[in-house]
């Protein structure tokens, strides 16, 4: 087994524990959950930072595309947990491999997109479609316009972190570390964000407990590994690894929450995640 794919199954089974953690501390205001979690997730990076201060340095273009991919994806997906079904939410938040295969001609140099990453797109979609429909049908007093919303954010995270993972190979290569100046950047814009949009919230012992195991696991070490493995390995390769996640997150969901597991549920995440095995394997 390669050093790229044990970085990225690494990072795949911190990843396996976001939703689950989301969905425990869905009481704590999002921008203050977000915030929190991304600081201390940056604290990784000083180690490295301690040795060399030019780790963060960086332009400010990376900086944008670190802010952009750190905060705008966790702050939807909290949301999405808040306002969805996190079952069904999190399966449409894991649309972000199969966005990584059909964004990659677009984004990048040197790739086209063949008929069989249509139909991929199409079958991952489908998937979706059935997790949405079928978390409307078992819609609650929210009303099914209130569940169907919630879906918004989860494809909007699913967006933004397959684009991206693809532009990260469009800036200057930047050192790993320069991760935790992301992470930083963004929980600070995150808590400012708290601190002028939110209520005020008082956090107990157990969830400033959660939010640090979500800061140093899912928002924090999750990083360093991902993008070590995408500096080190093939991109698609590793989108295959990544259709594990959808399977182990939405199986601790499963558990935590109680639910059973739906044909529904249970259609969508194949067909979801058959859609990424095609189209990754396509070249």
């Amino acid at each position: 087994m390669s050093p790229a794919t044990l970085l990225a199954l690494g990072a795949i089974a911190f990843w396996a524990t976001l939703a689950s953690l989301g969905t425990a501390l869905s009481h704590v205001p999002p921008f203050l959950l977000t915030g929190l979690a991304l600081a201390i997730g940056s604290v990784l990076s000083l180690p490295q930072l301690l040795r060399d201060r030019r780790a963060w340095a960086v332009p400010p273009r990376t900086l944008a595309l670190g802010l952009y991919g750190l905060f705008g994806f966790h702050f939807l997906l909290f949301i999405a947990l808040r306002h969805a079904p996190p079952v069904e939410a999190n399966l449409v938040n894991y649309l972000w491999p199969l966005f990584m295969v059909v964004l990659a001609p677009l984004l990048l140099k040197g790739m086209t997109l063949r008929p069989l990453h249509v139909v991929a797109a199409l079958l991952g979609f489908a998937g979706a479609a059935i997790a949405i429909l079928g978390a409307r049908s078992g819609a609650s007093a929210a009303g099914p316009t209130t569940v169907a919303w919630g879906f918004l954010p989860a494809l909007g995270s699913a967006f933004i972190w397959a684009s991206y993972s693809l532009w990260t190979q469009r800036v200057p290569a930047f050192p790993t570390a320069a991760i935790g100046l992301f992470g930083l950047v963004s929980g600070l814009l995150a808590l400012g964000c708290h601190a002028v949009l939110e209520p005020s919230a008082t956090l107990s012992t157990r969830d400033i407990v959660l939010i640090a195991l979500c800061g140093l696991g899912p928002l924090g070490a999750a990083f360093y590994l991902w993008d070590m493995a995408l500096k080190r390995g093939d991109a698609r390769q590793i989108g295959i690894l990544s259709y594990l996640t959808p399977l182990a997150s939405t199986g601790l969901l499963l558990v935590l929450t109680g639910r059973p597991l739906s044909w529904t549920i249970a259609l969508a995440a194949l067909m979801i995640i058959s859609a990424a095995a095609i189209g990754t394997r396509v070249r």
